[in-house]
C-alpha cells in the first residue's frame, strides 16, 4: 500500500525564522579583532621561540675518560644530541661518554 500511495502529499515545510538584530558591522569587528588576536599571539610565540633559541648558555663538559673539564659558550639552538657548535662556530663532537652540563650565562 505504501508503495502504490507514496508518501503522501508534499508539505510546504518552510518556517520563516526571525532575524537576528545584530548588524554586520558587529559581526565583521569580532571577526576583524579575533584575526588580529590570532596574528599577534603568533607573532609573539615565533619572537618568543627565536629570542629562546638565539639566548646565549655555559655548556660544560665533562669526560671520565680523560678526567677533563672544558667551558663553551653556545647558542641553545646549536646543542644537539651528538654535538655542539660554539659562538666562534668551532663544532665539537660528543661521545656516549662525556656529560653535558647546561648553565645560564652569568651577566655582571
Amino acid at each position: 500500500m505504501y508503495l502504490r500511495r507514496g508518501r503522501g502529499n508534499p508539505k510546504n515545510r518552510i518556517v520563516d525564522m526571525p532575524e537576528p538584530h545584530t548588524s554586520p558591522l558587529f559581526s565583521r569587528a569580532i571577526v576583524y579583532t579575533m584575526i588580529a588576536i590570532s596574528m599577534l599571539a603568533t607573532a609573539g610565540y615565533w619572537g618568543w621561540g627565536w629570542y629562546d633559541d638565539n639566548t646565549i648558555v655555559e655548556v660544560t663538559i665533562s669526560s671520565p675518560i680523560e678526567a677533563m673539564t672544558a667551558s663553551y659558550q653556545v647558542r641553545k639552538k646549536d646543542i644537539e644530541e651528538q654535538r655542539i657548535t660554539t659562538i666562534d662556530g668551532i663544532q665539537i663532537r660528543l661521545s656516549n661518554q662525556e656529560r653535558l652540563t647546561v648553565n645560564t650565562l652569568k651577566t655582571d
